[in-house]
């Protein structure tokens, strides 16, 4: 079964730099509705579609992700381990990753986003053979754990993400 969700956390506030360049890149975050994810289910996760395979697109995020100096925790072939499983499943693979100097100040003010963190993006094919890029929508997360003064680390954030799946997602 496709993951239907998944979570996001802190990158470093440094990350501005790979933020997208056009002004209609960070507005266009849109909930892509395909046949395994309805929009009730996927409140809060930005999702992209993806001109390469699973492998590919999580293959360019994390040399992107690299290569802001940013630390990969784990990659995690959900594919890969249902099939030695003898299960059966789609392409459907998790990068975890982002900066553990962040994340304090928004830990401080609401522990709770220790559930969010560190990111998480998950490339994903569909029914259909379309691959998308997931990741929890910053703005979702300050919402979701209370953030109310450690708000830059989730705006900058915003920005990283944007910046980063663009380019994994990006022909």
């Amino acid at each position: 079964m496709i993951a239907k969700f998944i979570t996001a956390g802190v990158l470093a506030a440094g990350l501005v730099a790979c933020a997208p360049t056009t002004p209609n890149e960070t507005s266009d975050k849109t909930l892509i509705e395909t046949t395994s994810m309805t929009t009730a289910h996927n409140i809060g996760i930005i999702t992209q579609p993806s001109a390469h395979n699973v492998d590919v697109t999580i293959d360019r995020l994390e040399a992107a992700v690299k290569n802001k100096g940013l630390r990969v925790f784990a990659r995690v072939d959900h594919y890969k381990n249902a099939k030695d499983m003898g299960l059966d499943m789609r392409p459907n693979t998790l990068l975890i990753f982002g900066s553990p100097k962040i994340g304090a100040p928004i830990m401080s003010e609401s522990p709770t986003i220790g559930l969010d963190v560190p990111v998480k993006a998950l490339a994903w094919q569909d029914e259909g053979g379309k691959v998308f890029l997931s990741y929890n929508d910053p703005a979702y997360l300050k919402e979701r754990h209370g953030i109310k003064t450690a708000t830059m680390p989730l705006t900058n954030m915003d920005k990283a993400l944007a910046g980063l799946t663009a380019h994994a997602v990006s022909e």
